[in-house]
């Protein structure tokens, strides 16, 4: 089922998601349905709190592009995106390793909105599956800035937080105009 994604300024975007405990048929459909609802809305992720959900719960697939990582490992052994996409996960922990790089990144929470994102290159996430084990994904590029950005929300850190000081000023009417229409 496609669920509604929640537009900045909705406060759950702002919360820290509660851990997720047990793995429930209704986490289960949960975890279907921002799938389904990620696809539809054409993102590469999203993350339980922008369907309104405090979750530490999150989505993402980037295989439509097997050439945005150099690398992909899931607890030691080499993977492809279309081996581990759609990956569903909860209750991440990340570190962030590498260069930093800069890259355009938008959120389905902020339509219509992109900005310059810089992020460390590569990650290590271990992460909990739904099937009830645990995965450490050491990887770059794409994936990497996806887990990143949706690990924030999880968080509740937005892509607008990570913008330099010149960017939120030049964006400044078009996030009032969101809490106007959204908030």
């Amino acid at each position: 089922m496609i669920r509604d994604i929640v537009f900045y300024p909705d406060p759950v975007l702002r919360k820290v998601g509660e851990l997720v405990g047990e793995v429930t048929p209704g986490l289960r459909d949960l975890a279907a349905d921002m799938i389904e609802t990620m696809y539809d809305a054409h993102g590469v992720g999203l993350a339980a709190p922008q369907i309104g959900v405090s979750l530490q719960l999150a989505v993402i697939d980037v295989s439509h592009d097997e050439e945005c990582i150099s690398y992909l490992r899931v607890n030691g052994v080499e993977k492809t995106l279309k081996e581990v996409c759609p990956l569903v996960f909860f209750n991440p922990v990340v570190e962030t390793r590498g260069e930093k790089d800069t890259d355009t990144e938008g959120c389905l929470s902020f339509p219509d909105l992109r900005g310059e994102i810089t992020r460390p290159y590569e990650v290590r996430a271990t992460v909990q599956t739904l099937e009830g084990e645990t995965l450490v994904i050491e990887t770059d590029g794409l994936f990497a800035r996806a887990i990143q950005h949706e690990v924030d929300h999880l968080f509740g850190k937005l892509f607008i937080d990570r913008m330099s000081s010149a960017r939120k000023l030049a964006i400044r009417r078009q996030l009032k105009e969101m809490q106007g229409q959204y908030g």
